[in-house]
């Protein structure tokens, strides 16, 4: 869930301009199973997302960033089973958050323990390089670290810096955060695309969405009103929707207005854009109307969590390959 510096983690532009985000992650999880398939079927491979794939050769995976992974880690011989909390192309990193758990479940299932940045960085690589997907960074280093954090970029790298805040300026947060899902789905490499196309007359615009980044962390760590975040999301919104016109649609802008005359002080829609799920900030006396004035849309409430990926199950295999056999 990204606050504030959407657009800043593309590469042609903080790796001229540097960029920087404040994002958290919360309690909605994908979930990849994976074991070793055992010998007793006509295929070698089976896989279960949302489609159903039954093979015998790497090559003949249609879904490609499960064929590009298993490529990159040398994987054969598995049934993997995909499962997610929310919808795929919502704009809440769905995608990367698959690529950082099939990761560490494929490194598991090698019997090895990798840290958090090098997971982050090969989700990186398998989706921008491997898989040619358009796209910021942002999605694979939050999914990868997990918590309330600042991530700064440049031309040399990233680094993550946790939002040091007490666990009830925490919660004062979380609680004046509502989550509506819009029922648009969208591919994001599509809309970043099209941002991307665009970027030489946004620079301006990128420039100060990256500068906000520092007004919301002062937000966040003084001990002032947490309101003034809500009315620097409202501002960020505007900027973003200058940045193309695919991140935005009539029919999002008529639901964002409806919640700010019911009463929210700011919010915007996650992800890339042209669909998915609308954050806001409301202050909690004023929930029950924005809900009623947004009766139509699912309401999905959550928490704020600080794991990142994790091995929740592991029970290691003695396996041997079938042309080892």
């Amino acid at each position: 869930m990204s606050f504030f510096g959407g657009g800043t983690d593309l590469a042609s532009f903080y790796e001229e301009y540097g960029g920087a985000v404040l994002s958290t992650t919360f309690d909605k999880y994908c979930y990849v199973n994976v074991r070793h398939l055992p010998p007793f079927f006509d295929y070698r491979t089976h896989l279960t997302y949302s489609q159903k794939e039954t093979v015998n050769s790497i090559d003949e995976i249609e879904h490609p960033l499960i064929r590009e992974a298993m490529r990159f880690l040398d994987i054969r011989q598995i049934r993997l089973l995909y499962d997610a909390d929310l919808p795929a192309r919502t704009g809440l990193g769905t995608s990367s958050s698959f690529a950082v758990g099939m990761l560490n479940a494929f490194y598991a299932l090698k019997g090895k323990q990798v840290d958090k940045k090098r997971l982050a960085d090969e989700a990186i690589y398998l989706e921008r390089e491997m898989c040619k997907e358009a796209g910021g960074i942002q999605d694979q280093i939050a999914a990868a670290y997990g918590g309330l954090n600042r991530i700064d970029m440049d031309r040399y790298g990233y680094t993550v810096k946790p939002i040091v805040i007490s666990n009830q300026r925490k919660r004062e947060l979380n609680d004046r955060l509502m989550l509506f899902f819009t029922g648009f789905t969208r591919f994001s490499a599509e809309v970043q695309k099209k941002t991307s196309q665009s970027m030489p007359e946004k620079i301006k615009q990128l420039l100060h969405m990256k500068e906000m980044v520092n007004e919301a962390e002062k937000i966040l760590i003084s001990r002032g009103s947490l309101d003034d975040f809500g009315r620097l999301l409202h501002e960020s919104w505007q900027l973003k929707r200058g940045l193309s016109a695919g991140i935005s649609t009539n029919a999002i802008d008529e639901v964002y207005q409806k919640a700010m005359q019911a009463g929210a002080l700011g919010g915007k829609l996650l992800g890339a854009g042209g669909g998915g799920f609308l954050l806001f900030y409301v202050e909690p006396e004023k929930q029950p109307a924005v809900r009623a004035a947004l009766k139509g849309l699912l309401h999905v409430p959550f928490l704020f969590e600080s794991s990142g990926t994790s091995i929740v199950h592991y029970t290691a295999e003695d396996y041997e390959l079938e042309e080892n056999r």
